[in-house]
């Protein structure tokens, strides 16, 4: 899962990726206002973390042109500023969830998970597809109940395909969500990853639909 900080804190910005990396997702960050606003309209992200205060482009301005050009992330706004018609201001110009600094970063990772899941129509911190559950919270992963160790790597591929579990994740888009700028981008990467898991979880877990990309079996289960 791919998420974009904005913070002009660097420390702050610093301990929040820290966090979020160390939760399993994919972590990109920013201090300016144009820039993020110009990653936000242009990257596809599953969470948005955005500071309010922000040189160039103040944080309001720059959610209200997201939501305003039609962009629907997720977007849990940090601020310090404690005024409660600042926070029903940004919920009203789109902010799905709100939290004040000073914040606890468990507090922090709750909110991300609850609202990745519910964006991709989940309710549980436990995500299912057929004999496949992935639980957000612990990071862990089984098949039929029965645990199945596997690497940070692995874990965000799985974790990606069990969000988008209703429909086929093309190649490029998994590689998108799943390496970092430094990491190798190759098809041939991502294919070795899903080789691996594949072995790990059993036949009929992951499934190839030639030309088009993968999914997980059973993804089109309510449950």
């Amino acid at each position: 899962m791919r998420v974009l900080v904005v913070e002009d804190d660097a420390r702050i910005a610093q301990d929040t990726a820290r966090a979020l990396e160390s939760a399993g997702y994919r972590v990109e960050t920013c201090g300016d206002g144009e820039e993020a606003w110009f990653l936000g309209d242009t990257e596809d992200y599953d969470l948005i973390v955005l500071d309010l205060g922000l040189p160039g482009m103040d944080g309001l301005s720059v959610l209200k042109r997201w939501r305003t050009g039609g962009r629907e992330t997720p977007v849990l706004v940090l601020t310090a500023r404690g005024n409660w018609t600042e926070r029903v201001e940004g919920i009203d110009a789109g902010a799905d969830d709100y939290l004040p600094k000073p914040f606890q970063m468990e507090e922090l990772l709750a909110r991300a998970r609850a609202l990745i899941r519910r964006a991709s129509g989940h309710g549980s911190t436990v995500l299912r597809a057929g004999r496949l559950s992935v639980d957000t919270r612990t990071l862990s992963v089984a098949v039929d109940g029965a645990p199945v160790s596997v690497s940070p790597l692995e874990y965000r591929l799985l974790a990606y395909l069990v969000h988008q579990r209703a429909r086929v994740v093309p190649p490029p888009e998994l590689l998108d969500h799943l390496y970092g700028d430094d990491d190798s981008r190759e098809i041939n990467a991502l294919e070795a990853v899903v080789a691996r898991l594949r072995r790990k979880l059993g036949p009929g877990i992951i499934e190839t639909r030639r030309g088009f990309g993968y999914t997980l079996a059973g993804g089109d289960d309510p449950s």
